[in-house]
């Protein structure tokens, strides 16, 4: 449901200052998700647990006298959220009449950007990874920014017929050392072919993107970079894809220790969609050679396998029935295997959207 409304020239008018402003058009979506997701780990622990989920985004534009389109927004589920590339708060982007645009505070990772979209479970199951496992599980896992920056879209067809690019830079946010590491800027480049194949559209995406990461009388071996690759092709009700990353990252807030690391991530799934029903199936496989001091190349081996797939059957308009199951399984410096973080989750449950 989409809605547009003028608030503001009742309020300007009471304070006596009627004509100076009027209120940008608007536009809300969200949806409203439930349901119960079931595990059973190799722990032998089984559990089960009410999943309720929400979100209200609010989507603010207007058009300049001179064709400039000038956005922003924000989702209420994230209203206290703020800072450099807070969550659920947008930034400003500037739309120009040949088709690019311009993103500016907040702005995102021009590698991420073009990541392809891999399919997999459509449902929220799932079993934590609580170790200090730092093997990846998607393409955007080393695409860091602070948000003090922009980000740049060139019109579509650049170049040639089907490309997209984008360009991205961020600089640090001039905080004290201290003892976790900071990112302290980013730039990247990323970019987006689409073509057909006789009855077949393909989709080619690639990006790299490095992130300094500083702040710390001790600095990581290498900078946080990444790059990837991914191809999507769609034909007919079929899509199917897959994707590859492989880089460097750096961190000190998956857990309390500081760590640098090596690590790659294959993903691969497909989608099929027949009337009202959608199957989705999906495979994650990310490794990651880390070490808890900076300074010094990691070594020990990490590694999260993932398998998941889902069933959708539309019951209206707007209304999702959804089952999924997802089964993982990880080890953690080399040999250690975490039995709580492997097993198998179930999810049934409902999407609302609007």
């Amino acid at each position: 449901m989409k809605k547009e409304l003028l608030i503001a020239s009742a309020l300007v008018g009471s304070l006596g200052m009627a004509g100076v402003a009027e209120a940008a058009s608007y536009s809300i979506s969200g949806n409203s998700r439930t349901g119960v997701n079931a595990t059973d780990n190799d722990a032998g622990t089984e559990t089960r647990a009410a999943l309720l989920q929400a979100s209200f985004t609010v989507s603010v534009t207007e058009t300049t006298d001179s064709g400039i389109i000038i956005a922003s927004g924000f989702d209420l589920a994230e209203e206290s959220t703020s800072g450099a590339g807070g969550g659920g708060l947008s930034g400003l982007t500037l739309t120009f009449t040949d088709g690019s645009k311009l993103d500016l505070v907040s702005a995102g990772n021009a590698s991420g950007s073009h990541d392809v979209s891999i399919p997999g479970t459509a449902g929220e199951e799932g079993i934590s990874v609580t170790t200090t496992n730092t093997a990846p599980t998607g393409l955007d896992f080393a695409t860091g920014t602070t948000g003090l920056g922009f980000e740049y879209h060139t019109p579509a067809d650049t170049l040639m017929d089907g490309l997209k690019m984008s360009v991205s830079y961020s600089t640090d946010s001039g905080a004290a050392k201290s003892a976790t590491p900071a990112k302290m800027g980013h730039y990247a480049i990323g970019g987006t072919y689409v073509t057909d194949a006789g009855d077949t559209a393909v989709t080619i995406g690639a990006g790299y993107s490095t992130t300094d990461w500083g702040n710390t009388s001790t600095e990581a071996s290498n900078d946080e970079s990444s790059v990837h690759m991914g191809l999507s092709a769609v034909t007919g009700d079929l899509t199917v894809a897959v994707g590859f990353a492989d880089g460097d990252r750096v961190g000190g807030t998956n857990t309390t220790t500081n760590y640098e690391a090596s690590a790659n991530v294959m993903k691969a799934g497909a989608k099929y969609v027949t009337g009202d029903m959608t199957f989705n199936l999906g495979i994650a496989a990310g490794e990651s050679k880390d070490s808890r001091t900076l300074g010094t190349p990691g070594t020990t081996v990490d590694s999260y396998d993932k398998t998941s797939a889902s069933i959708s059957y539309a019951v209206a308009s707007g209304v999702t029935a959804i089952v999924g199951f997802t089964n993982t399984d990880t080890t953690d410096e080399g040999t250690t295997v975490d039995t709580e973080s492997n097993g198998s989750a179930w999810y049934i449950g409902a999407n609302i959207a609007f």
